[in-house]
């Protein structure tokens, strides 16, 4: 696996990095263990200083980083700052609450002969982290804030096409004050990660990637007997109801699967619209879609950003061919794109039927599958059928009747008037194929530390 830096706008190679040796590993491990062992005596004050501190590098850097993300996976820039801005939230919210959330807890008992048991929360070692390439930072901090937060080390995996962001996150936290070794980015070969999760001093891994991805290191981290976390991949759905607001849903559905170029686990990939509205919306929608701006991410008036390289606009539109052949039918919305870099013109796709398996698949990038229901019961029958189990949304005036769709529809998250999206202070993940475990809140910053049970028990024995 070679880590290198390509602008996918321009194609240009701007730096290349050797993979982690093996003695790098073990070092890294060493290191980052030793830092652990001293952390998890800090006090969450100390903890939080750090944490808040990197939430201020976040913001004085918000314009060298975006720049960075552009050039590395062609982010546009308003998105990268809006990125940043977000990972900064996510540090101050641990920052801020860890403590409290990780408070221990007295446990009621009926009996003083059951003792006074208290339920308190100890971190466990090193976490690795697996992030892709779509969010360079929100992607990490994710999973840092709240195990650092926690007591536990981090070590990075990053994607392979974004060196210079990985590196860039480690001098964030350096910087910050974090002990040497306490968050760590390596550039790992595929090899490593068994590696990695075989040692003792390693309690469990967090990837965010795809659905194969996630099967692998899933199996490795079973096998290993470690903990494990997966946010894979998402085909969620969009419903649009006979009551929507027209006007605000298309221009929710046109960001909603269009935003960094529809390459988001949380897009709004199948988009379901009730009989009744279905022509207008569509017609609308396209013309949505045909006023979106693309170019040079590092141009500030670019809304529509290139794929992240060359080789995942091939392989999407791979797919779309693949889907053609199963019967989809498909109209490229005559959006104008530059000459030079990895563009993907936006696509509707029709004809998914339940003969259709491309109905099942996620397309990675702009290619919507469009639906029409024949009424609410046919649209959430639409939305449950999928293999993934991510976020969702329903858009109706009525947010009553929302709520009522919403908690049918089987995923880990649904909106109401707005497609899913990600905050400092919500749980995020999935159910089915979509992966285990949540990130954020209280949900996240315990899913690799120790739930301990201790019990002060005063009684005479039995005999």
């Amino acid at each position: 696996m070679a880590y290198a830096s390509t602008n996918p706008y321009t194609n240009e190679v701007l730096k290349t990095f050797p993979e982690a040796t093996d003695q790098d590993v073990q070092a890294a491990l060493t290191q980052g263990y030793a830092a652990y062992e001293a952390w998890r005596e800090t006090s969450f004050a100390e903890r939080s200083k750090l944490l808040k501190k990197v939430g201020e590098l976040l913001r004085r850097d918000i314009d060298k980083l975006a720049r960075l993300a552009a050039l590395e996976m062609g982010k546009v820039l308003k998105e990268a700052r809006g990125e940043v801005i977000l990972s900064a939230q996510i540090c101050e919210y641990y920052a801020e609450h860890a403590e409290e959330l990780l408070k221990p807890k007295a446990l009621k008992v009926d009996s003083p002969e059951k003792g006074r048991p208290t339920l308190v929360h100890e971190p466990q070692g090193i976490v690795l982290a697996i992030e892709p390439w779509n969010f360079p930072y929100y992607q990490v901090v994710r999973i840092a804030a709240p195990q650092l937060s926690a007591g536990n080390a981090v070590i990075l995996k990053h994607a392979s096409n974004l060196p210079q962001c990985a590196a860039a996150c480690q001098e964030l936290f350096e910087e910050a004050g974090a002990p040497k070794g306490l968050f760590q980015n390596l550039y790992l070969a595929r090899h490593h990660t068994e590696t990695v999760l075989n040692d003792p001093r390693t309690c469990g891994v967090a990837l965010t990637g795809s659905e194969g991805a996630g099967s692998v290191v899933a199996g490795i981290a079973g096998k290993a007997l470690k903990k494990a976390t997966m946010e894979l991949g998402g085909s969620d759905a969009f419903i649009v109801l006979d009551d929507a607001d027209l006007e605000k849903t298309v221009k929710w559905a046109v960001f909603g699967r269009h935003w960094n170029a529809g390459q988001v686990c949380v897009s709004a990939k199948r988009i379901i619209v009730v009989d009744s509205l279905y022509d207008r919306f569509l017609e609308l929608y396209k013309k949505g879609i045909s006023e979106l701006k693309a170019g040079d991410p590092l141009d500030p008036e670019t809304n529509f950003a290139p794929l992240s390289s060359q080789k995942a606009a091939d392989d999407l539109q791979a797919q779309v061919d693949a889907a053609k052949k199963l019967g989809a039918e498909v109209e490229v919305i005559n959006l104008p794109v530059p000459n030079q870099g990895a563009f993907f013109k936006p696509a509707i796709m029709t004809g998914l039927d339940e003969n259709n398996e491309a109905r099942h698949w996620e397309f990675f990038g702009p290619v919507t599958q469009l639906y029409r229901a024949k009424d609410e019961e046919d649209a959430i029958r639409i939305a449950n059928d999928s293999p993934y189990g991510l976020g969702g949304s329903v858009f109706t005036k009525d947010e009553e009747r929302g709520a009522r769709v919403a908690a049918k529809i089987r995923t880990g998250m649904v909106f109401i008037n707005h497609p899913t999206t990600t905050k400092a202070d919500l749980p995020f993940g999935g159910i089915a194929r979509s992966g285990f475990g949540r990130e954020l809140i209280d949900l996240g910053i315990k899913e690799f530390v120790n739930h301990k049970l201790i019990n002060i028990v005063d009684i005479d024995a039995p005999f």
